[in-house]
């Protein structure tokens, strides 16, 4: 029986978005790894598939798998067609898995991709791109984990024994797609969101650890926020109140509202967020960084 089945359909809202833009089908010209290992947690691996391009542009891009903070596993022979707009101009991909609700919290999950961006960084001339030219996207809770690594990363801890976490994770260029900013409306008593979303049954004690919007400081990156106007599970306010925060720090940021859409949308409205974000990655990641 399915006991989630809000986490299910921001998963399925997420895909059908995508799959709107793009045809589901291997490309000969596109050179796939899947499966690569970043990290280990409980005896599992934590896992990555890249997408190379014939001719990298020395900027890459991290999707972040997830909605409900719940991460899917497909075939990336399969996927490699969600992120085509990407890879014809040339970005190299990371389709980044992490440890999954139920089981983990949302406190976890963000470890999780923090350790994916180090870990790229780490064996970025491995992979022909510029570590500080990376980007990170991503939908709904893929949104709010894209908004934690552009707003709470850091240089990296030089004690650390494992060499990935003495490696930073700041990324030079953020898009997030209708993501909870702020968590505390979710976790508070009486609030539905736990039952559905597992990954909010953490201590309430951490919610501003958690919470982007908390974190944003003028060392930010530039992030560009898409919302439909007629979200009701994460309301527009969440972005237009990131945004102002951003904007109010001298962040570049901009926010484009889909008038009308709710949690997820197609057509044409998906093409015209498909274009705001590949030609903001364009405009943040293809200059080298001085």
């Amino acid at each position: 029986m399915n006991t989630h089945p809000h986490r299910n359909t921001i998963v399925l809202a997420a895909i059908t978005m995508l799959l709107s833009l793009a045809s589901l089908h291997a490309a000969d010209d596109i050179r796939i790894t899947p499966d690569l290992v970043y990290g280990h947690k409980n005896g599992m691996a934590l896992t990555m598939d890249l997408f190379q391009p014939p001719h990298p542009n020395g900027a890459a891009v991290l999707f972040m798998v997830s909605g409900g903070w719940f991460s899917t596993w497909s075939p990336p022979e399969q996927t490699v067609g969600l992120f085509r707009p990407l890879l014809d101009k040339n970005f190299t991909v990371f389709a980044v898995r992490h440890g999954s609700s139920p089981k983990y919290l949302v406190p976890e999950i963000v470890n999780d991709v923090r350790r994916s961006v180090r870990f790229v960084r780490s064996r970025a001339a491995d992979y022909h791109i510029d570590p500080d030219r990376l980007g990170v996207w991503g939908f709904s809770a893929g949104g709010h984990l894209s908004l934690m690594l552009g707003t709470a990363s850091d240089n990296g801890d030089p004690d650390a024994k494992d060499p990935i976490l003495r490696t930073g994770d700041r990324v030079a260029a953020v898009v997030a797609y209708f993501p909870p900013t702020d968590l505390s409306p979710f976790i508070t008593a009486g609030s539905p969101y736990p039952k559905n979303y597992p990954a909010l049954r953490f201590d309430p004690n951490d919610v501003a650890a958690v919470s982007p919007i908390m974190h944003v400081s003028s060392d930010d990156p530039p992030t560009l926020l898409i919302h439909g106007n007629k979200d009701f599970l994460v309301p527009v306010s969440h972005s237009e109140k990131m945004h102002a925060a951003l904007k109010d720090k001298g962040v570049p940021s901009d926010l484009l509202i889909i008038e009308g859409a709710a949690h997820g949308f197609g057509g044409d409205d998906a093409k015209r967020a498909n274009d705001a974000w590949i030609a903001w990655f364009e405009k943040y990641l293809l200059s080298p960084k001085p």
